[in-house]
């Protein structure tokens, strides 16, 4: 079984007042303190100048359509509600339905949930398939991501693009499904609707060539005393 830090639990979650140190700390520091990914493969360096684009533009604000361990989805800075907002415009959905937010590694989780319950390390690390965890009381991201009772969805991502994507960037990164609201979700870059593409700032240009078909992550609601529910197989 791979052995993984469990920061959750040898470490307090940093006060809000001290978040940006926190984050300057937490984000910096090297890969060979991470968690390791089951996807290692090293990128090409077309995959490297991609991922410094969408970069580039998702620090300006814009929006990209990028591929991730799931499904391709709609991405933009999750800290930055703005974009957040434009997210669900592009998608033409409600603000009530909520979006995840994608971060490269289990020790990232802590900055965005102040208390995991201790369930949560397991879950993240013996997942077998992607899984999106609904937690409690999250700071940090953008206020529209946020339900009302203040939960949001969090995932770690183990496929090399996107996560490199989200050490690259630093900060949780939004991922939707690249659909319209009411359209079936892509199961490939050829499935996605051009007129959704026109409205991105940036669109990735990797992976665009694989069509076998991807599907969404399962989905958990954990609460803070560590009850689970399935939302989504």
């Amino acid at each position: 079984m791979r052995k993984t830090t469990r920061p959750g639990r040898d470490a307090k979650a940093p006060k809000q007042g001290a978040a940006m140190s926190e984050e300057a700390a937490l984000f910096e520091r090297r890969d060979e303190d991470m968690p390791d990914a089951r996807d290692l493969r090293p990128l090409t360096p077309e995959e490297r100048a991609d991922v410094a684009e969408a970069v580039r533009v998702m620090n300006a604000g814009g929006i990209i359509v990028y591929p991730t361990d799931t499904i391709w989805g709609i991405g933009c800075d999750a800290a930055n509600d703005e974009a957040v907002r434009r997210v669900f415009e592009i998608k033409r959905r409600s603000d009530s339905k909520a979006l995840i937010s994608l971060v490269d590694s289990e020790a990232k989780v802590q900055f965005y949930v102040p208390d995991v319950p201790d369930v949560a390390w397991d879950m993240m690390e013996l997942a077998e398939r992607p899984m999106t965890i609904v937690f409690d009381r999250v700071r940090n991201l953008a206020p529209s991501l946020l339900a009302a009772d203040g939960s949001a969805a969090l995932r770690v991502t183990r496929e090399a693009f996107s996560r490199e994507l989200c050490r690259r960037f630093k900060r949780a990164v939004v991922s939707t499904s690249a659909n319209f609201s009411g359209e079936a979700s892509p199961a490939c870059f050829d499935d996605i609707n051009p007129d959704l593409l026109a409205l991105a700032d940036y669109v990735v240009r990797s992976r665009r060539d694989e069509k076998a078909p991807a599907r969404p992550s399962s989905v958990v609601k954990l609460g803070a005393d560590g009850t689970v529910k399935i939302l989504r197989e």
